[in-house]
């Protein structure tokens, strides 16, 4: 058995600079099978690095307090365009789920805090490898799928355009 106090587990902020508070559980608890975050978001932050799935896990968000907005891509297998999307807001006491492989961004699009727990499995951490984003490629001149590497020992993670290989950052 272990128990955590979620403000004694160490702030470790997205890479990407898109959060100042995110607070792995899951480290805190050493969990194996199932990944644990909590996240306080000023106005304009992000749960993640942007537009993106997890082609290994689930997710499940629960909105503590606040009002987080998710921007929601179709569901696997629909033959609609990934980058076709809705907003959903999720309010405080709720829950959404994303299957494996569907494209969200969660976001803090109001002007009070949003507290959220994140939740993935099955899995403590996913596979790098099965991470996908869109974002803009200089070289492509246009928004195309970008793949992500582990994060380096310094927290740098390494963003890359699956259609030429160049590195976003």
């Amino acid at each position: 058995m272990e128990k955590v106090a979620i403000d004694e587990a160490p702030n470790e902020p997205n890479p990407l600079g898109v959060n100042s508070v995110r607070r792995s559980l899951s480290d805190a608890l050493g969990t194996e099978d199932v990944s644990l975050a909590f996240y306080e978001l000023e106005p304009g932050e992000q749960f993640s690095g942007g537009y993106h799935t997890h082609h290994d896990q689930e997710e499940v968000f629960y909105v503590v307090d606040g009002t987080a907005t998710f921007e929601v891509g179709p569901p696997p297998g629909d033959d609609a365009d990934p980058q076709a999307s809705a907003e959903v807001e999720v309010e405080a006491g709720e829950l959404v789920r994303f299957p494996p492989s569907q494209f969200q961004c969660g976001r803090n699009k109001t002007d009070e805090q949003v507290r959220g727990l994140a939740i993935g499995a099955p899995g403590a951490q996913h596979n790098w490898e099965d991470l996908e984003s869109f974002a803009p490629c200089s070289e492509c001149g246009e928004v195309t799928s970008h793949g992500v590497e582990e994060p380096d020992a310094n927290g740098v993670m390494n963003v890359y355009c699956n259609e030429c290989g160049t590195d976003l950052f």
